[in-house]
């Protein structure tokens, strides 16, 4: 029998799992790392950091099943979009890589737009506005503030395709990840020499770029040694962590949506055709699906704002026995819908849809003397489903049809945070077999360019399964309707005091 592997290459750890050509997660494992804020709304990490931890679970996962190596017959990889891998030309680090909640590059973005002819003609060009969470603004943000180092650039990888270089020796990506570097001329699936040569960038510092199924390279020997395999084995295209938990919760069909609460939150519905928000409030990108597209919009801040509030609110919870996360949300549902009037905007890291306003803050509006932690927790998770209603209404708006609400990541596991989803969003949500969405997406790729499906869809289908329904209820909706347009005020409200702020 073959095997294969799904990595995810996430912001707080890589998560690998070994799948059998039916879908059965044989074994699984992680490990973390470092996260890095030398100033105030940056975000770096260090790439060796992800290789080893990818050399660390790969052969984990592999002893965990107890197969053979030589059974190991495709590697699918997915990680956290727009990162920027520097390399000079021994294939060397040149610095850590700026992330994709890094928020140095407001100048930038200004700059890309001004060499592309405005706002509008970008959009035309790549699909999409210049957001500072995208690559290309890094880029720019490299060559504008560290010159030396910037001359030293041969290649610009993301950061699962700096672990494909490293595993295959090529410089690769695929459709759905580049999509998010806002250089890819989506339409068309390649990249945009037009807005390269306005910006002054070599299409060879990039990768070739492939279809997420498409098999980019074998195994070195070298990769095959640190990885415990062997060099029979070989890596297809796969995706960005967004387009890789579409698959892996079964969103390969119109009307399919996917809402996923990890650190960022995301709304994610499938596309047989290209549609473009002309205002640039949702991205649109390559699906993972050959020919095939999707609109996304991004909170920046999910379930890290619930992290958060235990590190810097809870800490006391965090030291005791029982998960701080289950005792919060706990008293979040003892507390009715609407949280007593309490409101959180959850814009702990600037926000992306549909504000891109790098200077957003987080807050919380409406505090009074009766409220308690427990007003607090639901709050948190309210806010953040709001944000994601954001782009629900958008996609609704662009006449996207919108059929079914798949919930995954952390935040779907609570039934309390679903049932707030479900009321917010005023649709039934429901929950999949599989919930290890981005590794399981693209342990499914690499199926398929193992032979074992036709493509994506047909595996997605012979996989996933619906196992749970959370209903909308009357009374929620009518609730969170109301709700819902003073949390839109709010940021407007706000917005030039964030600038403000920012400016302090």
């Amino acid at each position: 029998m073959s095997y294969y592997l799904g990595v995810d290459i996430g912001t707080s750890s890589t998560k690998t799992i070994l799948i059998e050509p039916g879908g059965k997660i044989l074994s699984e494992a992680s490990e973390s790392y470092p996260l890095y804020h030398p100033k105030p709304m940056w975000s770096e990490q260090d790439p060796e950091d992800w290789w080893s931890a990818v050399c660390k679970t790969v052969k984990a996962a592999v002893r965990k099943a107890k197969v053979k190596p030589a059974a190991v017959k495709a590697i699918g990889l997915s990680g956290q979009m727009h990162g920027s891998v520097f390399l000079d030309k021994n294939d060397k680090v040149i610095r850590k890589a700026l992330l994709w909640n890094d928020q140095r590059t407001a100048a930038e973005c200004d700059e890309i737009e001004s060499l592309a002819g405005g706002r509008k003609k970008l959009i035309k060009m790549v699909a999409n506005p210049a957001l500072t969470g995208f690559t290309a603004p890094k880029i720019l943000w490299m060559r504008n503030n560290e010159p030396k180092k910037f001359d030293r650039v041969r290649k610009i990888l993301l950061p699962k395709d700096d672990v494909r270089r490293r595993m295959t020796g090529t410089y690769a990506t695929e459709v759905s990840d580049a999509s998010g570097m806002l250089l890819l001329d989506v339409a068309k699936r390649k990249w945009s020499t037009t807005l390269l040569s306005k910006l002054d960038l070599d299409r060879d510092l990039f990768g070739e770029v492939f279809e997420s199924e498409d098999v980019t390279g074998n195994l070195t020997p070298d990769a095959a040694k640190m990885l415990g395999l062997t060099t029979d084995c070989v890596v297809v295209g796969g995706a960005g962590d967004c387009a890789a938990n579409a698959l892996g919760t079964g969103v390969v069909n119109g009307g399919t949506l996917s809402m996923s609460l990890g650190t960022s939150g995301v709304m994610f519905v499938h596309s047989d055709e290209m549609k473009v928000d002309p205002t640039g409030r949702l991205h649109t990108f390559c699906h993972a699906v050959r020919d095939k597209w999707h609109m996304m919009g991004v909170t920046l801040t999910a379930a890290g704002a619930l992290n958060w509030f235990v590190e810097a609110i809870a800490k006391e919870l965090a030291a005791g026995k029982k998960d701080p996360f289950e005792t919060l949300i706990g008293e979040a549902s003892k507390i009715s819908a609407g949280s007593e009037g309490l409101f959180f905007l959850p814009y702990l890291a600037g926000e992306r849809t549909p504000h891109a306003d790098p200077n957003a803050r987080g807050s919380f509006v409406g505090l009074t003397l009766s409220h308690d932690r427990g007003h607090m927790t639901r709050s948190i998770l309210e806010g953040v489903a709001y944000a994601l209603r954001d782009s629900l209404a958008i996609i609704k708006e662009l006449n996207v049809p919108v059929k079914q609400i798949i919930a995954s990541g952390g935040g779907a596991k609570s039934e309390v945070w679903r049932e707030i989803q479900a009321g917010v969003m005023g649709q039934n949500v429901v929950r999949i077999n599989a919930e290890q969405g981005p590794a399981f997406g693209v342990a499914l790729l690499a199926a398929v360019g193992g032979g074992e499906y036709k493509d994506v869809t047909a595996a997605c289908k012979a996989t996933i399964k619906v196992v749970e329904k959370t209903s909308s209820t009357a009374a929620a909706r009518k609730r969170y309707d109301a709700a819902f347009p003073v949390f839109q005020d709010l940021y407007q409200s706000l917005k030039a005091d964030f600038r403000k702020i920012a400016e302090l």
